[in-house]
């Protein structure tokens, strides 16, 4: 089974007619995007758009075979025109299958917003699930067959190809792949794509984040037979200064991923209601799935196997680490403080160096501009860009968050 991408942008397409923002305005050539149409195995059209058949045209491929044409946006999405010999669009019922003479068998799946989702079975057994914009899979508790137990029907396995709002709906995947039907082999394709990131290696970072590509419109794939699935860095290193968005950025990284266990190493601050309000601002834009564990103990938790962890910050379990040892003292400092705390950062760096789980870790990057007035001070700058480099070097991925600007420094 194969499927030609005639586009593979938002519902306006990219760039948006007549959007002045920064992202319209570089999205060019390769960049451009028409709104997503999925053509398969050049018998069934998966959304008719605007200029569809001139798309196809244009990639040598024609929709003069194609026997089925069903809608995924929502019932009262924008009227298009037929092209002249193609069938009536329609739609299949939620939880309904439809078998074509082809050989194909499609499924409607249940969605959490307005719209229909599809999984597409071939003739040859490869399983495709293609998903409108803004919308997730609901019902995934597998009673009506459709996820659960991995494919379409319960089959028991991953989907062979996932064609979904990656950007737009990341909690999509995590659900998926809470329940199997996206594996560690789905080729997973982002769709849908809009204005809200940037174009070019924005756009493939914050993809294989998530484990998932985007490809030029007019591309055809074979489902079933990519094997270079991107690789989801295991250990990552998310620094930047305050207010840089690098807790932002260190989320994103994990969203598209059920069950992340969030450490906070901050804890609660009674009667601080400005620190109540940062923390809550934190909890409001995770997601539901994930879990939260207020602690500065990270060993235990790196030495066990579990869900990915995204530890938030290094610099606060500093902050604990030097008050364990009374570092803040001169005599205790140079009468063992300095080596205690030295063992603790090795204890924690050799954990991280031998923990299973996927790891996001934030830390602020400090010791740029002022020198602090204080030795307490300058010895926490001092000990916190150690830590930073320590925690660096057993990390693949390593990023620099400046002005809400990602800046890969390893990996």
């Amino acid at each position: 089974m194969d499927i030609t991408l005639l586009g593979t942008g938002a519902p306006d397409g990219l760039p948006r007619p007549g959007c002045p923002c920064a992202a319209c305005a570089v999205a060019l050539g390769a960049y451009a995007r028409a709104a997503t149409a999925v053509l398969v195995d050049g018998t069934l059209l998966l959304d008719l758009t605007p200029g569809a058949a001139f798309a196809a045209a244009r990639v040598g491929r024609s929709l003069g075979g194609v026997r089925q044409v069903l809608l995924s946006h929502p019932h009262d999405g924008p009227a298009v025109e037929v092209p002249a010999g193609l069938p009536q669009p329609g739609r299949v019922p939620d939880g309904r299958e439809l078998a074509l003479l082809t050989g194909h068998r499609v499924r409607a799946v249940p969605l959490d917003a307005p719209g229909t989702g599809y999984a597409v079975s071939g003739p040859d057994g490869q399983r495709l699930l293609y998903l409108p914009p803004g919308a997730a899979p609901s019902g995934l508790d597998g009673t009506d067959g459709t996820y659960g137990t991995g494919g379409p029907g319960g089959s028991g396995e991953a989907y062979d190809m996932v064609v979904a709002d990656v950007l737009g709906r990341p909690d999509a995947l995590a659900r998926l792949r809470a329940v199997g039907a996206v594996g560690p082999t789905t080729d997973v394709i982002a769709v849908h794509v809009g204005h809200d990131v940037p174009p070019g290696p924005e756009l493939r970072r914050r993809l294989a984040a998530a484990g998932a590509r985007a490809v030029p419109d007019g591309t055809t794939l074979i489902v079933g037979v990519y094997e270079d699935v991107p690789d989801v860095p295991r250990r990552t290193l998310v620094l930047g200064g305050a207010r840089s968005g690098k807790s932002v950025e260190a989320e994103r990284r994990l969203e598209a991923f059920p069950d992340v266990l969030y450490v906070a190493t901050g804890g609660a601050r009674n009667g601080d209601s400005e620190w109540a309000a940062r923390v809550s601002a934190h909890r409001e834009r995770r997601p539901g799935s994930w879990r939260t564990a207020e602690t500065c103990d990270l060993v235990p938790l790196l030495k066990e196997d579990g869900p990915p962890l995204l530890i938030d910050c290094l610099s606060l379990w500093l902050t604990d680490a030097m008050d364990a040892v009374d570092a803040w003292d001169d005599d205790e400092w140079a009468g063992g403080g300095e080596q205690a705390l030295r063992a603790r950062v090795e204890e924690l760096t050799a954990a991280v160096r031998e923990t299973r789980r996927t790891l996001v870790a934030v830390s602020n990057e400090v010791g740029s501009g002022i020198v602090p007035a204080t030795p307490s001070g300058r010895r926490y700058r001092d000990e916190l860009g150690r830590l930073n480099a320590a925690f660096a070097s057993e990390c693949e991925h390593v990023l620099l968050v400046v002005a809400g600007q990602a800046l890969s420094l390893r990996g």
